[in-house]
């Protein structure tokens, strides 16, 4: 008789915990993960590495090539609208998910409390909403949610003024930007000169040159430069 209880106990048991491993299970969710690079130059190595190792599927990686100044961004897009209620996004840092600071805030609340979907950034473990979703947690998690995107905004900023330095730099070293610049005709020194001196008008040189006047006035201020 003490058995055959035994055996019904444990049976029990073993149903139970099934059931709530099972349910564990479906509450925790789809696991997606999000990367993002500037350019195609710039390599996604490391932040590949980082969803294999937290077993997120490869089928839900996604990534985008591009800056992280907004959200119209086609692959994290598409993400969005797959994710649903408890899934789990994971991110290598805040800047991945973008660099301008309101829009990043906006996006979280909308990931967080509309879509109900939990956000672990892996770099930074006190931004895993699913832990600490008490008043505390919460609050701790809103500051430095709030710091994190204001670094990430900055260092956009901080990059396009150094961006700005170095081309500015670039150009006083005699740099010069854009498409190459066409070979002139042959003639275009002898009519370049004629034109100087007042013996023939700009479009006579132009046509003498057999080039659009426009393009005859832009190289005549490039050998001005000189």
């Amino acid at each position: 008789m003490n058995v055959r209880v035994r055996c019904e106990s444990s049976r029990a048991d073993a149903e139970e915990t099934y059931h709530m491993r099972n349910t564990k299970e479906k509450t925790m969710g789809k696991r997606y993960g999000y990367v993002r690079v500037s350019t195609n130059e710039q390599n996604e190595g490391r932040q590949m590495l980082a969803m294999n190792t937290v077993q997120v599927p490869k089928r839900n990686i996604y990534m985008d090539k591009q800056s992280g100044k907004d959200f119209e961004r086609p692959m994290y897009q598409r993400m969005l609208k797959k994710m649903k209620t408890d899934d789990v996004l994971y991110i290598k840092s805040i800047d991945r998910l973008g660099r301008n600071y309101e829009e990043v805030l906006e996006q979280w609340r909308l990931l967080t409390k509309e879509k109900k979907i939990d956000i672990v950034v892996l770099d930074m473990p006190l931004l895993y909403t699913r832990r600490g979703k008490d008043l505390m947690g919460t609050f701790l998690s809103d500051i430095v949610l709030q710091v994190l995107s204001f670094v990430a905004e900055n260092e956009r900023k901080n990059i396009k003024e150094r961006q700005k330095e170095g081309i500015e730099a670039a150009r006083k070293r005699g740099v010069r930007f854009g498409r190459p610049r066409k070979p002139v005709p042959e003639n275009f020194n002898q009519a370049y000169g004629r034109w100087v001196s007042g013996e023939i008008t700009g479009r006579e040189a132009a046509v003498q040159c057999n080039m659009p006047i426009s393009s005859f006035y832009r190289c005549a201020g490039y050998m001005e430069e000189r």
